[in-house]
């Protein structure tokens, strides 16, 4: 803390024992001026918040909303959408939060994110059937595909083993995506990461190795084994994916061919050994349908999606750039790629499924880039609204979780309104020195200077792509061990509730959805089915409404 506070302020004992600050005789105002020249946020709260009557009527009008949902919803969902925050574990979600608030100059810890919103939440517990700390592979098989798996395999049982080629055929598992396709339903990826990634990936893969992105990648006894590489499985295995948006194009294109939009940079040229130009391909066999082939923002936005039944949009070469850094002319955000697809998909009266990850909240934490993770949880938040104000909860089933979390918190005994990327009002009483209210386990932020940990005073530590201290030095940080959060809305929400494992998620949505394998309460006494695009609801009409809209 900036040494004109600390004059104001003396050591007291807390009630359990440990040290804390307290304001010796300034008056409100005077230290809100102080603390606001200084630029460490706002430490008062708002004056009702004094007032018991501000908490109890919150309380209680929270209450009433909680009693309403004994009325559970139980129509079948229509559609369904998944949005995936890649690494956003807990700790996340309410730094996210108050990021939030904080960018409309609020606070920030009174703020909801769209998520805080859905009535219902559960726990997810992500380990893999050979990890405890998991990674982004075996766990989108989880909660894609419906069974655990290994660490590094995509679409596969546990008894396939990571790059092993030969243990692939005969464990392959299919997806919710595909249940929903087989069910007459549209199905869209949108990702902020390479299609080909490994959350994205288990949604139509079946892979012993999350980095066989193309056959460039991958060794050449896989390849003559009959393995194939992941890029060509998004065209090959669900042919006819009626939305696929994200990076990834170089995997798509022949070794050494120029990208469209780097064409002086070789380390985006194309990486396929085979010769293929799979973009090529897939506009030759979609030559007689509705669709398009995008590769930046002005191609995307000026499209018609009423006119549109099929779009594969690649905007980078290998993974999108962080929000804070995205050229807003040439590459979508987050929110406008969820919109395109939406409205693409609604089209189809038999509904559809969507898998929406915000897959760069991950990238940011590994780098220890604390400010471009947060922001990218914020934008997927913004996507997870505006796809509220698309869909209806009567017929859309609606489900926000993380494959896992990281190795990141924040602390300190922050003053409230504390800036979230700004210092604990403290120095240590070890080594004297400043420290940021977020930190990390392990990662690239560690530094030693002279043999003491480096004081942050004396560098920019609010620049966007500072690397939080970390208490373990490694050169990427790791994942997180611990469950993360599952929110819901919409028909049949409730199912999910408590603590599960991940694989529980797909098979409760495609239960919702009357897809998959759980399909006879879909069935009416009279044996016809209770999903029919025929018959009138409110569901319908909304879902009309908005098409006209």
């Amino acid at each position: 803390m900036h040494k004109s506070v600390r004059t104001y302020m003396r050591w007291a004992r807390c009630v359990n024992g440990q040290k804390c600050f307290f304001y010796r005789s300034l008056d409100n105002w005077l230290l809100t001026l102080v603390w606001e020249v200084l630029g460490l946020g706002k430490p008062l709260f708002p004056d009702q918040e004094k007032d018991p009557l501000f908490w109890n009527t919150w309380a209680q009008r929270t209450l009433e909303n909680a009693l309403k949902l004994q009325k559970l919803n139980q129509n079948p969902a229509k559609n369904l959408i998944l949005f995936l925050g890649d690494g956003m574990g807990i700790p996340t979600v309410t730094a996210a939060r108050i990021l939030k608030g904080q960018l409309s100059g609020q606070s920030g810890e009174e703020t909801q994110l769209e998520m805080d919103k859905f009535p219902f939440v559960a726990l997810s517990k992500t380990y893999n059937t050979n990890a405890q700390v998991a990674d982004s592979a075996g766990t989108a098989t989880a909660y894609l595909c419906g069974v655990k798996a290994n660490e590094g395999t995509v679409g596969v049982n546990a008894a396939a083993v990571r790059s092993q080629c030969n243990t692939t055929q005969g464990n392959e598992v299919t997806s919710i995506l595909k249940w929903a396709k087989d069910a007459g339903k549209s199905v869209g990826i949108v990702t902020t990461t390479r299609v080909n990634h490994a959350t994205p990936s288990a949604a139509y893969a079946h892979c012993v190795d999350r980095d066989w992105y193309s056959d460039g990648e991958m060794p050449a006894e896989a390849l003559q084994a009959g393995c194939k590489d992941i890029a060509r499985q998004l065209f090959e295995n669900i042919p006819d994916i009626d939305v696929v948006m994200g990076g990834g194009r170089k995997y798509m294109f022949p070794k050494n061919q120029s990208d469209v939009e780097y064409p002086e940079e070789k380390k985006h040229f194309g990486t396929r050994k085979d010769g293929r130009n799979l973009v090529e391909e897939w506009n030759t066999r979609m030559k007689n349908k509705n669709s398009r082939y995008v590769w930046n923002r002005k191609e995307l936005m000026s499209l018609n999606p009423n006119n549109l039944d099929y779009i594969l949009g690649l905007f980078e070469p290998a993974d999108m750039p962080y929000d804070l850094e995205r050229n807003t002319e040439t590459d979508p955000s987050l929110t406008e790629m969820v919109e395109v697809a939406i409205k693409v998909l609604r089209k189809n009266p038999m509904g559809y499924y969507l898998i929406v990850e915000g897959g760069r909240i991950d990238h940011g934490h590994h780098d220890g880039k604390a400010k471009q993770a947060l922001y990218e949880a914020v934008e997927m938040d913004r996507a997870i609204g505006r796809a509220g104000l698309l869909t209806s909860i009567y017929d859309t089933m609606t489900v926000v979780t993380a494959d896992h979390s990281h190795m990141f918190n924040f602390g300190g005994y922050t003053t409230r309104g504390n800036s979230i990327f700004g210092l604990a009002p403290m120095l240590s009483d070890v080594d004297q020195k400043p420290f940021t209210s977020i930190l990390y386990g392990n990662g690239p932020g560690f530094k030693l200077i002279s043999g003491m940990r480096e004081n942050i005073s004396t560098i920019n530590y609010q620049e966007t792509n500072y690397q939080a201290q970390a208490a373990v030095p490694l050169s990427s940080e790791t994942h997180g061990g611990e469950d993360v959060a599952i929110f819901a809305k919409g028909p049949m929400a409730h199912l999910l509730h408590g603590v599960h494992e991940q694989n529980y998620i797909p098979h409760v949505m495609a239960y919702a959805a009357c897809i998959g394998q759980n399909r006879d309460h879909c069935k009416s006494s009279s044996g016809a089915s209770r999903v029919s695009p025929a018959l009138p609801s409110l569901a319908a009409l909304l879902t009309l409404t908005r098409l006209f809209c």
